[in-house]
């Protein structure tokens, strides 16, 4: 005859038994969510049936592994680019030493209000302001030179935020979206209107995409040599490629040759990007970045009435296309559980 304690200890066994499994479930599943900053949501589900339709033998949608490209801008989209885009921060910083070089730049503008250290004067430098002090310091080198400064400013240089290197302000989701993407097969790029050869110091450290995964705005290069007869590439102060606007799908056309099944950007530089993979058949996704949470990172739009911005514009005429045809609209505040690694 079996007692009552026995059964109660037998249920009690059960009954941890089964609690341990749940346990053991739950924590599997979290160690195998490829997208664990991510809320349930539209744009989650987006990505993950899309990854799912296109990956799997037998889906009327399958894409084949060779053409599975996807591309990304990057300020903005892959990481912080306020109050100013990173490499122009870079160049805003090498005035001082192009200065010390060239003392003449001193009385000369935009040089002149850099130099002066006038953030408010500096702030309402031109667009062709900017041109001219990223030709002078993106150019007058060679490619081995340019690389080395670089390399050396973004290993020292700081948010004036978050007083941490720029290389750790990247999105916490969009990285974990690379990465379950090349875990499928795709090959992810970086298409940027940044400096091609500024994001390829970084591109594999930061995002594990190698540099010649990165298509940028590009100069001229001249092929020839040092004093010790060495063969050289130099940057000329030329443009060769303006990579944003329409510009991005003809970068992509010219180094990437294929038209990508995926795309994300944050602004109206990339629009086209987006319009151009759309416009390929079979599944495609198309995402675009609302910058809307102060709180954690920045709000700007002016898309559904946040503030205006001159850096990485979000207009209201792009927020309407993406709905008219069925881009998804990412909101960092109510999409991502987190946006740093850090936090």
């Amino acid at each position: 005859m079996i007692s009552a304690s026995s059964d109660f200890r037998h249920l009690r066994r059960q009954v941890f038994v089964l609690l341990a499994s749940l346990v053991f479930a739950a924590s599997a599943l979290a160690q195998t969510d490829p997208l664990p900053s991510w809320n349930d949501g539209a744009a989650r589900k987006a990505i993950v049936e899309f990854v799912k339709t296109t990956t799997t033998q037998g889906s009327p949608q399958f894409v084949a592994p060779a053409e599975r490209i996807a591309t990304f801008d990057q300020d903005g989209t892959l990481w912080v680019e306020h109050p100013m885009y990173s490499f122009v921060m870079y160049a805003l910083e090498r005035v001082a030493v192009l200065a010390k070089a060239k003392p003449e730049l001193t009385n000369v503008e935009p040089f002149k209000t850099v130099l002066s250290g006038n953030r408010e004067a500096m702030a309402k430098l031109s667009m062709g302001d900017l041109e001219k002090i990223l030709a002078a310091t993106f150019t007058g080198m060679t490619v081995d030179e340019f690389s080395a400064e670089v390399t050396k400013w973004i290993a020292g240089a700081k948010d004036p935020r978050w007083k941490r290197p720029y290389t750790e302000l990247v999105y916490q989701p969009m990285q974990e979206v690379l990465q379950y993407l090349r875990d499928n097969g795709y090959k992810t790029y970086i298409v940027t209107g940044g400096g091609q050869d500024f994001v390829r110091q970084y591109s594999q450290a930061t995002y594990g995409i190698p540099p010649e995964q990165v298509v940028g705005t590009a100069g001229v290069l001249k092929y020839g040599y040092d004093k010790s007869g060495k063969p050289i590439l130099r940057k000329l102060p030329k443009l060769l490629l303006n990579d944003n606007d329409t510009g991005k799908p003809e970068g992509i056309q010219l180094m990437i040759g294929r038209r990508p099944h995926a795309a994300v950007g944050n602004s109206t530089g990339d629009r086209q990007m987006l319009e151009y993979t759309g416009a390929g058949d079979g599944a495609r996704l198309m995402m675009l970045v609302l910058h809307d949470d102060a709180k954690r990172e920045y709000a700007y739009g002016p898309a559904q009435g946040l503030p205006n911005t001159k850096v990485g514009t979000f207009t209201q005429q792009l927020y309407d296309e993406a709905t008219k045809k069925r881009w998804i609209v990412v909101s960092m505040k109510n999409d991502w559980k987190k946006i740093f690694s850090f936090e």
